[in-house]
């Protein structure tokens, strides 16, 4: 099942039937996508040096859905780091700061 590959692949998840079926259904549809939105993604935090997952996700222009869900496959493949450091996200709430990796850098240039 896709469930197991996430995050190294896009996956799913779901409670019921019906939710595991819808979520089956999107981590398909992304998987032509993945690797272009990952790009987006580490090309974001290249321009912003460090930045939360929010912060990335307005500079991309792309809607949160499609990219929030790249980092966790970053940080995975070892990408993306945290920081260590926390900011205030518009909902009152903290969250990691995150930069590329040295591998990140590289992957970035090389591609």
């Amino acid at each position: 099942m896709a469930a197991e590959r996430y995050p190294t692949h896009a996956g799913a998840s779901g409670r019921t039937p019906a939710t595991l079926r819808t979520s089956a259904d999107a981590a398909d549809a992304i998987g032509a996508t993945r690797a272009a939105l990952q790009r987006v993604v580490l090309r974001a935090l290249a321009e912003l040096g460090e930045a939360t997952v929010l912060e990335a996700v307005a500079r991309t222009g792309r809607s949160r859905e499609s990219t929030q869900p790249r980092f966790s496959e970053l940080i995975e493949d070892g990408l993306v780091e945290p920081t260590g450091q926390r900011r205030r996200n518009p909902s009152g709430r903290t969250a990691a700061v995150l930069r590329l990796t040295v591998a990140g850098q590289r992957a970035l240039t090389a591609g």
